[in-house]
């Protein structure tokens, strides 16, 4: 028994030996590093999508090296490795970090951008109108905060050379908000709620003015107030309707499309 015991004595010890070959030394090898070798080797595990082993030599880099710009580089990037992760909550949560610590940082236009880009690609999901689920019970929120972020630096610095790009994005996020609004009047008005429809409707012309969405809104808008009897309000917004959309047959044949079974109708 005593024999068996230190075989198993002996064994243990062998394997934890081995395991700190194996495991200490990845801990243990960037120790006496020098910022710059730090940074050179978390820039390296960075461009090759080692983002867990990337933010961790980036973050020994910013408590053994807490000044200078190593370490503010450090936090920038560190925001960057969390959003090529996919991890939304922690990327954004370094940018507002970096931005908190460093607001006249030579590159904190860069970090407003990437708020932007963290909220644009969450929105990505948002906006692909998987068939199975309503599209009512989806939250534009993060298309709202991408924006915002984008309205940000293109205010703040509107000759950044991430600006142009953010405002194409802009764009875009308002014609998907409109036509995200536009959706809802639509699922209203196919439910004959009538009211919800119009408010919904309005919510899109009146916010969103220019987007591509206005003209099948105003259409909704219409044969809201039509099927609500309110004759004048309709009137109006044929009016601008057609002030607006001279070209425009849509009201003419809005929801007369039929599904090809219903050749009875």
């Amino acid at each position: 028994m005593h024999i068996k015991y230190m075989k198993l004595l002996g064994l243990a010890l062998s394997l934890s030996l081995a395991g700190c070959g194996i495991f200490g030394d990845k801990v243990e090898e960037s120790k006496n590093w020098t910022a710059e070798k730090l940074y050179a080797e978390a820039k390296d595990e960075l461009a090759s999508g080692s983002y867990d082993r990337s933010v961790q030599l980036f973050e020994k880099l910013e408590s053994r090296f807490p000044f200078g710009a190593y370490a503010q580089q450090a936090q920038l990037e560190i925001a960057y490795a969390h959003y090529k992760q996919g991890d939304q909550a922690q990327a954004l949560a370094a940018v507002d970090r970096f931005i908190k610590l460093h607001p006249n940082h030579a590159n904190v236009d860069y970090m407003y951008y990437l708020r932007g880009l963290i909220n644009f690609n969450d929105d990505m999901g948002f906006f692909s109108f998987i068939a199975n689920q309503d599209v009512t019970e989806r939250d534009p929120k993060a298309t709202r905060d991408s924006f915002d972020a984008f309205k940000e630096l293109a205010v703040r610095f509107p000759n950044s050379k991430y600006t142009p790009d953010a405002i194409a994005r802009m764009k875009y996020l308002v014609n998907a908000l409109a036509q995200y609004d536009l959706h809802v009047a639509k699922y209203y008005l196919r439910r004959n709620a009538f009211v919800a429809a119009a408010n919904r409707a309005q919510s899109a012309i009146k916010e969103y003015p220019d987007a591509p969405a206005v003209e099948e809104a105003l259409v909704v808008l219409i044969k809201a107030y039509d099927a609500m009897g309110m004759v004048e309000l309709r009137d109006d917004a044929k009016r601008v309707f057609t002030s607006n959309f001279p070209k425009s047959n849509l009201l003419d044949t809005y929801g007369s499309k039929k599904s090809w079974w219903k050749f009875w109708s």
